[in-house]
This record gives C-alpha cells, sequence and structure tokens, in this order.
C-alpha cells in the first residue's frame, strides 16, 4: 500500500509542476499573443513561397530565410508605412471636420503620433543644411527611441517564430499526432480542416487584401502627382487603405471605393472647368490597375475559401474591437477553430454518441448517403484524409494550390 501511495505522491507532484508549466506559458503567450498571433500570420501568408523556394535553393532554413527577408520582411515595413500615412490622412480628416471620436481617438492617439514622424520623410531633404536635417533625425530618435526599440524587438520575435514554423513545422505535426492523435482519425481531420482554413484565411483573404491597398494608395499618390490644379484625389493613402479593406467584399468591394471617388473627381473638374481628362485617366487606373488586374492575377493564387463570407466578416470586425489591432488575425483563427469543432465534433457530442469517423484507422470507400444518421460530417473529413495519405504518397493540398508530399510530413501546419 505504501507503494502506491508514493506513487501517487509523485504523480500528483507531476501534475502539479505540469500545471504551474502550463500557467507560465499560457501568461507568456497572453502577454505576447499580438507577436504570436502575427508570426502564425506570417507563417501562413509566406509558406506557399517557401515551399517552392525549398526545391530549388535546398536546405530549408535556406528557403525560410530567402522567404521571410526577401519578401515578408520588406512587405511588413511597406505596409507599416502606408498604414502611417494612413492615419495621418485620417487624423487630418478628424480635425478638418471637428470630429470627436471619444475613447476610439485616445486608443489611436498612440499610432498618430507615430505616423506624424514618418508622414513625409522628404521634408528632411528640404532642410537648409546637413546639421539641420541630422537635428531633425536625431531629436524624433530621441522622442521615439523606446517605442521603436519596442517595435524592434516585436519584430524580430515574429520574424523567429515564423521562421522556426517554416522550418520544423512537420516535425512539430508530427510530434503532436504520435502524442495526441486518435486511431480513428477525428484528430486528424479537425487538424487538417483547419490548417486548410487558416491558410485561406491569412494568405487567402488578408494578403490579397494588403495587396489591393498597397496597389491602390501607390496608384492614388502616382495619379495625385499628375493631377491638375484644383482637382485632385483627398487623402490618397486613407483611400488606398479603404480600397484594400474593400477588397475583402468580393466583386463589389473595390467598386464602392473608386466609383463613388470617381463621381466627386467628376464633380469637382466640372466645377473647376478643368476637363474630364484626369477623370477619364482615373477610371482607367482605378478599374485596371486597383480591381481588375489584382482580381485577375493575385486572386486566383489566394483563394478557396470553404468559410461563409458574412462570419469572415464578422470575425474581421469584431476580432479587432475585441482583442486590438492583432485581433484582425485572431478574430479568423477562433472563427475557424469553433467553425469545425462544430462541423466535425460537436454533432456527437450533442447526439451522445462516440465519436468514431473512422474505425479502426481504416479507410472507407465513397461517401455515404446524404440520408444516412450514422455518417457525420467528421466521417467525410476523416476519409479525405486518410485517402490522401494512403501508401504515404499522396498529394495534399495545403489551401493554396499547392500540394506536396504526403510521406514528408511537409504538409502539415505548424499548429498541429
Amino acid at each position: 500500500m505504501a507503494r502506491f501511495d508514493d506513487l501517487d505522491r509523485g504523480r500528483a507532484t507531476w501534475w502539479v509542476a505540469a500545471a504551474v508549466l502550463a500557467a507560465v506559458l499560457a501568461f507568456v503567450v497572453y502577454t505576447f499573443v499580438g507577436t504570436f498571433v502575427l508570426g502564425f500570420f506570417l507563417y501562413y501568408a509566406t509558406r506557399p513561397v517557401y515551399r517552392r523556394l525549398k526545391g530549388r535553393l535546398g536546405p530549408s532554413s535556406v528557403a525560410a530565410i530567402v522567404s521571410l527577408v526577401i519578401l515578408a520582411l520588406p512587405a511588413i515595413l511597406l505596409v507599416a508605412y502606408t498604414t502611417a500615412v494612413g492615419l495621418q490622412e485620417l487624423n487630418a480628416v478628424l480635425d478638418a471636420q471637428g470630429a470627436d471620436l471619444g475613447q476610439l481617438e485616445a486608443l489611436l492617439a498612440p499610432y498618430l503620433d507615430v505616423s506624424q514622424a514618418v508622414e513625409d520623410p522628404q521634408s528632411l531633404l528640404d532642410q537648409p543644411s546637413v546639421q539641420s536635417a541630422l537635428s531633425t533625425i536625431a531629436e524624433n530618435a530621441a522622442g521615439y527611441l523606446g517605442l521603436l526599440t519596442t517595435a524592434f524587438i516585436h519584430l524580430f520575435a515574429v520574424i523567429t517564430i515564423a521562421f522556426y514554423l517554416l522550418r520544423d513545422d512537420h516535425r512539430l505535426a508530427d510530434w503532436f499526432r504520435r502524442r495526441f492523435a486518435d486511431d480513428d482519425g477525428v484528430l486528424a481531420a479537425y487538424t487538417d480542416a483547419v490548417d486548410r482554413d487558416f491558410s485561406n484565411i491569412f494568405f487567402g483573404n488578408i494578403v490579397f487584401a494588403f495587396i489591393t491597398g498597397v496597389v491602390a494608395a501607390v496608384s492614388y499618390n502616382a495619379l495625385n502627382a499628375v493631377s491638375p490644379a484644383g482637382v485632385g484625389i483627398p487623402y490618397p493613402t486613407l483611400l488606398g487603405m479603404l480600397t484594400g479593406a474593400a477588397s475583402l467584399i468580393p466583386v463589389v468591394g473595390i467598386k464602392l471605393v473608386w466609383i463613388p471617388l470617381a463621381g466627386w473627381l467628376a464633380f469637382s473638374s466640372f466645377q473647376g472647368d478643368a476637363g474630364f481628362l484626369f477623370v477619364v485617366v482615373f477610371v482607367a487606373v482605378a478599374a485596371v490597375v486597383v480591381d481588375f488586374i489584382p482580381d485577375l492575377v493575385v486572386r486566383p493564387y489566394v483563394s478557396g475559401r470553404d468559410l461563409h463570407l458574412g462570419l469572415v466578416i464578422l470575425a474581421y470586425v469584431f476580432g479587432p474591437l475585441l482583442w486590438g489591432w492583432y485581433g484582425l488575425f485572431l478574430g479568423p483563427m477562433v472563427l475557424v477553430l469553433v467553425v469545425h469543432f462544430a462541423r466535425l465534433v460537436l454533432p456527437e457530442l450533442v447526439a451522445g454518441v462516440e465519436i468514431d469517423p473512422v474505425p479502426n484507422g481504416e479507410t472507407h470507400g465513397p461517401a455515404a448517403p446524404s440520408d444516412d444518421p450514422t455518417y457525420s460530417a467528421a466521417a467525410a473529413e476523416a476519409d479525405t484524409v486518410n485517402d490522401q495519405r494512403t501508401d504515404g504518397d499522396a498529394s495534399v493540398d495545403d489551401g493554396t494550390g499547392d500540394t506536396t508530399d504526403g510521406a514528408t510530413g511537409d504538409d502539415s501546419a505548424g499548429t498541429r
């Protein structure tokens, strides 16, 4: 009896240690949740590029570094700068209208202060002397040194998380399957569905919106450079960001921005007797460069939504309202986890039956008829996953059009 008491005390001690370690880990993730979420986004956004480069560059570390440093890092800096300038233009709009946003204005204030430092970098070159320019740089650096240092640390952490997920995602997935996978294929079906939609959400929707926003902002600013006197696009960078956000609405989203803007430019041209040539040029650029080309070139590579569009839009809206800026990524993540849990697991839990999509890990033939009450969504999903992995050489789609060798484990997400 003493031996069993000692064993129970030992196991209880280890469980206490496990609880403490889990609490510490949860605290770290909660404290830096924005950094972790942004790292996951960067992983999914660069994974298709990484997989293409891996076959050409050889070592996975080299492919991951090239994907992040050459592609992702410049994109992050460009989006950050575009966002900062757009926020400054939003601040100018609010000041001109005398609008008071209350708590929202207090929330945006730190970002508006930072955006003032980057609103017009050309002004540094217009200083009367080099010494004056250097003095301006030094004053701005002293004022924002702490914030810039913190931003650099978080950026380094984001790049590090994405790098190791790219390089070692298959190892993490293999470990997770060995420790937690069930013989019935429920976990495999759930994680594959989640991974596929994470790729669609992050690489697809958000990357397309960012690309469209940057293209629109650059196009609008370029048009303003050649616009006639008295006619121009007001707050071009802000309108470019709005165009990118509107691209989340298929077919008509971008048109909700540039068509009213074209009408406003036509009215301004009529009032100022400037002619309508600039309006025609704007319509051509907006319709072709901003609207048509991204849909034709970019969207086919990032399409494949499996989630209801309304739920996705609500996740984008309520995520930032609930969690802040990183809610733009965390909201869709929670949506994907909840939707596939409700689709694959919840029906069996509510019915009080055993979750058994694939008995004894065997694969089924064709899907059961839809009127078969014993065949669940989890069964169909598990059949698909197991059929893809049959003989260890099936190609598994990562949700972006890429296929990878199922035997290598590279089709697994770092979250699985």
